[in-house]
Formats: C-alpha cells, sequence, structure tokens
C-alpha cells in the first residue's frame, strides 16, 4: 500500500483538552463580542484557520487558495455570455482542484504503480516520487468547493457576492477536516444571516456531541480486535478473525460517525445546521440501501456530480456509470489498490443488487416486507459490507485474501477458538449494537429526551465523564487521512 504523511503537528481533535479552551475562547467572542455580522463572520474565518493551522500552517494559503480562485470563477460563469464560456471555466475549476489533489494525494502512487508495472516487462524503473505531506481534509474541502462551481454552471444556484462569506463557509472549522460535505446552497445562506442558537437547537447540539464522544470512545476499544485480525503475525482462530472484521466495522462506524455527530452538535451551537451523515448504515436491506445511510454527504456527492454527469441511469449504462462512481469513490478514500478494490466491490455488488431485483424470479423477494425476507436481506448486505471492510483496512490485497479466507477456514487447521476469543467476540458484538442503538435513539427518540431536563441534562454528564474515564483523546479520527 501507497501510504502518504499526513500529521506534522497537532490537530485539535474535538474530544481533547487543546479543543475544549479552543471552543470556549471562541464562543466567548462568537457570543459575547463580535455581535454584528461582518465581524463575527472574519472571528469565524480567523479561528478555523487557526484551528486548521495548528496541524500545519503552510498548508493555510492552499485551503484559501482554493476558495478563492473557485469564488471568482463562479463569479465569472455567473457573468458568462456563452454556454461554451461557461464550460471552459468550469473545466478550469475542475482541473485546479483536481489537479491540487492528484499532486498531494494521488502522484506518489501513480508514480510507484507505473514503476511495479514496468517491472511486469523486466524494466527496473526507479521513478523520483514527490513524498509531499498530504494535507489534512483536503478530499473534503475540495469536493466542497468544487461542488460551488458545478452548482453555478448547472443554474442550480446563482453565484453569491462576498468572498468573506464563501472562504469562512469552506474553511468552517466543525466539517474542516473531516466532513461532513456540505453544499454551498445549504451553507452559504446561514453563513450570510448567522442566527444565534435556540435552546433546541442547543440541546440537541450538546446530546450529538456526547453522542458522537461515546460512539468514538467505543471505537477506540474495538482498535485492538481489528490490529490483532488485519496487523498481528501471529496465527488467530476463525473466530478471532471474524472478531477482528466486526472490531474493525464498528471501529470506523464509531470513529466516523462519532466525529461527525459532534461536527454537526458543535455547529448547532453556533445556530448552524448540518445534515445528518449516517443513519444507522449496518440496518441496511441492501448495497443500495447502505450507501443511502453510510457517509450520506459523500454517497449524495457522488451521485450528483459524478454518477449524474456519466448519464445516470440513462443510455443502458447505468452499470457502467456506477463501477466509474464506485472506482473513484474508492480512490478518493485513499491512494493505494486496496481502496480501489473496495470501491470496485461495492460497485459490482451495486450493478448486482440492481440486476437481480429486476429479474422477475427476484422481484418478489426484493420488494418483501416479510420480516424473515427482511432479516435475510440484511445478513446478506452485511455480510458484505464486512468483505468490503476487509479491503478497506487490509494493508495490501495479499492481506486482505489471507484475512478472507480466515474467516471461511471453518474445520480447517486454524486453531480452535479459546473462551477469551469467545468473550472478546461477544463483546465486539456488543459495542457494534450499542453504537446502532445509540443512532437509533437520536434518530427516533432524542426529543422526548430532550423534553425532560431533568433527566436530559444528568444523563449528558454522565455520559461524557465515561468518554473522560475510559477514552484515549490522543487517537485520531480514521477519516483524517482522507
Amino acid at each position: 500500500m501507497c501510504s502518504v504523511s499526513v500529521l506534522p503537528g497537532v490537530i485539535m481533535i474535538f474530544n481533547t483538552p487543546i479543543f475544549f479552551a479552543f471552543f470556549v475562547v471562541f464562543l466567548l467572542g462568537y457570543g459575547f463580542i463580535f455581535l454584528k455580522h461582518k465581524p463575527k463572520v472574519y472571528f469565524t474565518l480567523v479561528a478555523s484557520l487557526v484551528f486548521y493551522g495548528s496541524w500545519n500552517y503552510h498548508f493555510i494559503p492552499l485551503l484559501v487558495g482554493s476558495a478563492v480562485a473557485d469564488y471568482f470563477i463562479a463569479q465569472a460563469i455567473g457573468n458568462a455570455a456563452s454556454q461554451r464560456h461557461k464550460k471552459w471555466l468550469v473545466t478550469l475549476s475542475l482541473c485546479i482542484n483536481l489537479g491540487i489533489l492528484g499532486l498531494f494525494k494521488y502522484a506518489d502512487f501513480a508514480l510507484s504503480s507505473v514503476g511495479s508495472f514496468l517491472t511486469l516487462f523486466g524494466y527496473e524503473a526507479s521513478l523520483p516520487t514527490l513524498a509531499w505531506i498530504l494535507p489534512v481534509g483536503i478530499s473534503f474541502y475540495t469536493f466542497q468547493s468544487l461542488s460551488y462551481t458545478i452548482d453555478v454552471y448547472r443554474g442550480d444556484m446563482q453565484p453569491r457576492k462576498g468572498l468573506l462569506e464563501f472562504t469562512a463557509a469552506l474553511a468552517f472549522f466543525p466539517q474542516l477536516v473531516a466532513g461532513p460535505i456540505l453544499r454551498a446552497r445549504h451553507i452559504l445562506p446561514q453563513m450570510h444571516d448567522i442566527q444565534l442558537p435556540s435552546f433546541a437547537q442547543v440541546k440537541t447540539g450538546f446530546l450529538l456531541i456526547t453522542v458522537g464522544l461515546m460512539k468514538k470512545t467505543t471505537a477506540d476499544l474495538l482498535a485492538g480486535p481489528a490490529a490483532t485480525a488485519f496487523d498481528g503475525q501471529q496465527t488467530i482462530s476463525v473466530l478471532e478473525t471474524w472478531s477482528g472484521v466486526l472490531a474493525f466495522a464498528g471501529q470506523i462506524y464509531g470513529d466516523f460517525s462519532g466525529y461527525t455527530d459532534m461536527a454537526i452538535g458543535i455547529a448547532l451551537l453556533l445556530g448552524f445546521n448540518f445534515p445528518l451523515n449516517f443513519r444507522v448504515p449496518y440496518f441496511a436491506v441492501s448495497p443500495v440501501d447502505f450507501w443511502r445511510r453510510w457517509h450520506i454527504s459523500l454517497s449524495t456527492w457522488l451521485r450528483d456530480y459524478l454518477y449524474i454527469s456519466l448519464g445516470g441511469n440513462r443510455n443502458n449504462r447505468r452499470m457502467r456509470n456506477v463501477m466509474i462512481t464506485m472506482l473513484l469513490g474508492g480512490l478518493w478514500h485513499g491512494a493505494a489498490w486496496t481502496f480501489i478494490a473496495w470501491g470496485a466491490f461495492h460497485g459490482v455488488i451495486i450493478t448486482a443488487t440492481h440486476y437481480l431485483s429486476n429479474l422477475a424470479v427476484f422481484k418478489p423477494f426484493a420488494a418483501s416486507n416479510n420480516k424473515f425476507h427482511i432479516v435475510l436481506k440484511w445478513a446478506i448486505t452485511f455480510y458484505l459490507v464486512l468483505l468490503g471492510w476487509v479491503l478497506f483496512r487490509a494493508t495490501s490485497l495479499e492481506n486482505a485474501w489471507q484475512v478472507i479466507c480466515d474467516m471461511h477456514s471453518f474445520g480447517g487447521a486454524l486453531p480452535a477458538a479459546s473462551s477469551l476469543a469467545i468473550t472478546i467476540f461477544a463483546l465486539v458484538s456488543a459495542a457494534l449494537i450499542l453504537m446502532h442503538l445509540l443512532d437509533y435513539f437520536v434518530l427516533n427518540h432524542s426529543k422526548k429526551l430532550e423534553s425532560k431536563g431533568w433527566l436530559f441534562w444528568p444523563l449528558l454528564v454522565l455520559g461524557q465523564a465515561l468518554c473522560l474515564l475510559i477514552g484515549e483523546p490522543s487517537n485520531d479520527f480514521i477519516y483524517f487521512q482522507f
């Protein structure tokens, strides 16, 4: 796997004392000092750049430059006299954004892959690499900025006046380094008319922050069993392998959804509404349903700006367009063949789902609401998602194949499961269920709890206290590397 260094400095992780201190100072200025709109936007932008610069201030010009370039390109698209001129301008935006992303994230991977390919034909090629540090969050803010120029080009929104507001929206610290990926038409009106949070927003914000902390803390506890399955050198049992795969499924879900829960909660405390990014994804009953529930801001971005641009379902090219979309979606996650394989795998199972659901023999099953059929569809979907996570987490394609073989070596040469392995499997399963129950509660019953202040606030304090007692604030979020 091609790896890229991403952590030269300190990121203000949401569950650390340094971020707490930063946020308290920010709240004091935001709520009590900078009361008028323009100073508040300036203060938000400066604070966001300080937040980002705490990791590596050298990349602040890259972030601001992306904002400035796309702001003026969007203005030019809005003033363009011909469709040809508009197309040239949006192409310029694509080249700038994807060019920057390609140089920082994919150049070394492409060069090393070319070198490996040439060795297959007997050529010993030692190609130079850039060895550039990967700016944290670049994949997120690049997609967010790019969506603005595309929306203006398509006529879905008019270019907005106010470079300051646009830059502040793009750099807004709650979502800057790991999403969710916001659309300009959603965040820019809120940045233009900043509202103080309502008490209902404050309560929901604190609830989401607490739930996010609980999921992040649980995810960190699952890192050990996952590492045993993927990184360990010793031979382990089938049950331990399954525990490791389930643990990683829980780790990446709790880690990433926990981050976005906290990001949404922090934004609510500032009066901003962000869309939810996860909807109990492991309850999905098909691969298509999974991508309606998992990393929704990315899946909808890929649908709206890539899949539809390729033609969508038109011209009988759905299979091709799905495969291209998912391949690029996999590559978006990282410069490695494992991520490409993960995207290709999801492309295959999504196209297979579409194909099978249109066959007369499978149509009744696909549309059935029978409880047994629903459980069966869930089990098949969850199994396929787990196979995909093996590709995502593995250190190489060979490592992925070995883990998949170990998952299915029932009655083989692997050692028998010990009582400890059975206990770990049970705890991993319980952790996975717990995180989904937290999500299900937030989606369906949070308002009832928020209405009972005598219970709501003590539960939040208890939840955060537990996280502080057993959590490890030094653990970074997985999606920082993307």
